[in-house]
């Protein structure tokens, strides 16, 4: 579904009421944590939806709004004053013109992340499927997240965790990032999956980029093979579900990777739709 095509007509008021860098100062990428009140309660935003910004458009496209879909990075709060109060996670984004090279910051992204206490935006929605808990109670679930694209799982974990505690599966969180010190919520000065690690059905495996230094992409091979005759038992099995989150640009990724462990494109292609038509793959990528 093209942006364009999305209904904004719900709309609200959102207060800023924090903004802070969750990626230490020694990172390259800037990506932040806006903490935002809604002037509305009851909107039934749930894990895995994500919220539209209406940030000013470009004149010079004769652009009244610049819209763009943002995850929730936790569960909504419900407030007193008709208020709900939602987080999100924006990286800071810089487009290089492939004529020109030159550098151009990303309207929204830098927006949001030059927005600061007390200043109000404008959104919409919410939008999209929730990742939802299974049915079953003892499946397992294999999470893969990617950048920002780790925020509706901290919301998602969270959720499973702390309000279903009859479920018993086994759940496996592969993330990645370039380095390291990329890891939104999971890197040396924040943690918020720290809680979970203790848990015999919890477990969360790094996937990072073999040479860093050389803008090499996230090697997913590298963080599954270790795993990969229990990862494909669990996938054939009939109480596994696979949740993917992050840039489009990772299905070919996971694609590779998968086919590899079933031991032919062929043989992945025909389990992956056998899980999409059970609703056991579910996806949540942006392009």
């Amino acid at each position: 579904m093209r942006l364009q095509d999305y209904d904004t007509s719900r709309r609200h008021h959102a207060t800023v009421v924090s903004t802070t860098r969750i990626t230490p100062e020694s990172s390259a990428e800037e990506v932040r944590e806006l903490e935002l009140d809604l002037d509305a309660t009851g909107l039934g935003i749930e894990p895995g939806q994500s919220i539209g910004v209406l940030a000013p458009g470009d004149p010079a496209f004769g652009q009244e709004h610049h819209f763009r879909l943002y995850t929730v990075a936790d569960l909504p709060e419900e407030l007193e004053g008709n208020r709900t109060r939602i987080r999100i996670a924006v990286k800071r984004c810089f487009y290089i013109d492939p004529y020109s090279g030159e550098r151009y910051p990303g309207r929204a992204s830098n927006y949001l992340c030059d927005r600061a206490v007390g200043d109000v935006i404008e959104v919409a929605g919410p939008y999209g499927m929730p990742f939802e808990v299974p049915e079953e109670k003892d499946a397992n679930l294999i999470l893969i997240g990617a950048g920002t694209g780790i925020a509706p799982f901290r919301a998602f974990v969270k959720h499973l965790y702390h309000n279903v505690p009859e479920f018993t599966g086994r759940v496996i969180l592969f993330h990645g990032a370039h380095t390291g010190v990329d890891l939104l919520y999971r890197n040396d000065e924040r943690d918020d999956f720290a809680q979970y690690y203790d848990r015999d059905t919890f477990e969360a495996i790094n996937a990072l980029a073999r040479r860093p230094g050389w803008s090499d992409a996230i090697d997913w091979e590298q963080a599954m093979d270790p795993q990969g005759a229990a990862l494909w038992k669990m996938i054939e099995g009939p109480w596994t579900y696979v949740y993917v989150a992050g840039h489009e640009k990772i299905l070919d990724e996971l694609d590779r990777v998968f086919s590899r462990l079933a031991g032919s494109p062929e043989r992945w292609a025909r389990r992956k739709a056998e899980l999409e038509a059970g609703g056991r793959w579910v996806e949540l990528v942006y392009a």
